[in-house]
């Protein structure tokens, strides 16, 4: 006869090789916290609807607290052969209290109990990537509000293409980042519903309340069917999502980083603590985080499409597939929380050299645009003045010299329009001055975007 809590049926032992095969403990034991919240909800629940004393549901609560106290304290006697997170405690619970122990499931499944766990860590780390994310906009805006006089060349194509402020290039991430803060915060509000009550798929006979375990558990609401609350991972892909998308943000920031970091660019030195050396070229000091956080984007990317590819064949309602959510979660939140916050203490040490910035924006000619504008405030139209910012473009990388070091008779033999004027707006401090825009790279703009930005955090927290 089996040993299992479910093992009335049976009449001989799981062998212990479907055993290992089967466990989630090893990794679903994360989840601990949630469990016992979820339990002790439940049981309070349990004892105020009168399916169980008050007294009785008193002493679950009080061993529930037991059981967490040992597990924090290293103490809890883990075992793989009752295969999760659950039975492990509800074995434990009931070696504590006794015979009421086994009250603690009247009405519930582990269907239902581990949607629930799953959820509320789900959320429970989503609000903390928020947070996170939160504070590496703060840094994206410091960092920003130091370098709000430093131009360098913006490019398009990996090619130079318009002079910009550092500030506005680094306000573009915090964008980013914004929206990946505010894409995590809806997602939340879905993750965090609670399917507790639907039981093993059709809901139970038991005169629960799930609206009072919710209300407890600090959740938006209660699942609307019972078949699709304990078959459900939406919130899961979801949040997978959030959690790609961010990184992916992270990466194109990293590539940047090694760009700039490299010294034929030379824009950044990387602090020390943030870089490595060569085994065999002394001289070398590379950008390893960055280049580790680029390919953990490909992971959390991975997990995303793992979970997906998981959810496809699945028919209603719980299969066991679906113990296989959590791996690709705990992976991702691991590696978006450490890269989130790694991300913040690398860009606040980095150094930024804006001499090899203002170097680099003589070489790609980037105020071509400008004289192209020029042209067109003394009436010419724009294709035609496109036409000859270019020629004046091939004359002066003939002789080896930038636009703005052509002679004015060199200059008016392209067009009569050009006059003295021509090499205010050649001048790359001009040409980022006057694009205050909303949204522009001008100083006015870019003084918009922090006070839009510094709102936003105020208003949607601390």
């Amino acid at each position: 006869m089996s040993d299992k809590p479910w093992g009335g049926r049976f009449k001989e032992s799981t062998s212990l090789a479907v055993e290992a095969y089967t466990e989630s403990i090893s990794f679903d034991s994360a989840l601990y916290a949630q469990d016992i919240a979820g339990s002790k909800a439940h049981a309070r629940m349990l004892g105020r609807q009168g399916v169980i004393s008050a007294e009785e549901a008193d002493r679950l609560i009080e061993g529930l607290d037991q059981v967490k106290r040992e597990i924090e304290e290293g103490s809890f006697p883990w075992k793989q052969e009752l295969e999760d997170v659950h039975m492990n405690i509800e074995t434990r619970l009931t070696q504590i209290v006794g015979e009421v122990g086994k009250k603690l499931h009247t009405g519930r499944s582990r269907n239902d109990q581990v949607c629930l766990d799953f959820r509320l860590f789900v959320s429970d780390q989503l609000r903390e990537w928020i947070r996170l994310t939160r504070d590496l906009v703060r840094m994206f805006m410091r960092r920003a509000e130091e370098n709000r006089a430093v131009l360098l060349p913006g490019c398009t194509h990996m090619q130079p293409a318009q002079p910009v402020s550092l500030a506005q290039h680094l306000l573009a991430y915090a964008w980013m980042l914004k929206r990946d803060a505010e894409r995590m915060a809806d997602c939340e509000r879905r993750v965090r519903v609670s399917p507790l009550g639907a039981a093993a798929l059709a809901g139970t006979t038991y005169a629960l309340n799930p609206a009072m375990v919710a209300e407890e558990l600090g959740m938006y609401g209660t699942f609307d069917n019972s078949m699709d609350a304990v078959a459900d991972r939406d919130f899961a892909l979801e949040a997978l999502f959030c959690g790609s998308v961010c990184m992916g943000h992270l990466s194109r920031f990293c590539e940047e980083i090694i760009w700039w970091a490299n010294p034929l660019f030379g824009y950044i030195t990387l602090s020390d603590k943030h870089s490595t050396g060569s085994s065999i070229m002394p001289q070398k000091k590379n950008p390893d985080v960055a280049e580790i956080m680029r390919g953990k984007t490909g992971r959390a990317y991975g997990n995303l499409v793992n979970l997906m590819t998981i959810m496809k064949g699945i028919p209603l309602t719980y299969n066991r597939d679906l113990q296989e959510d959590k791996i690709p979660f705990i992976d991702t939140d691991k590696t978006v929380r450490h890269s989130l916050s790694l991300m913040a203490d690398m860009l606040e040490g980095i150094t930024f050299h804006p001499e090899r910035m203002r170097k680099a924006l003589a070489a790609g000619f980037l105020n071509a645009t400008e004289l192209a504008d020029y042209l067109v405030t003394k009436g010419l139209p724009f294709r035609e003045a496109h036409h000859v910012s270019g020629r004046a473009v091939a004359m002066a990388e003939d002789k080896g010299v930038g636009l703005e070091d052509l002679t004015l008779e060199e200059l008016r033999s392209l067009s009569t329009l050009i006059d003295e004027d021509v090499y205010t707006a050649l001048d790359y401090d001009t040409a980022v001055a006057r694009r205050n825009v909303p949204g522009g790279t001008g100083p006015e703009s870019v003084a918009r975007q922090l006070e839009k930005m510094r709102r936003w955090l105020e208003e949607d927290g601390k």
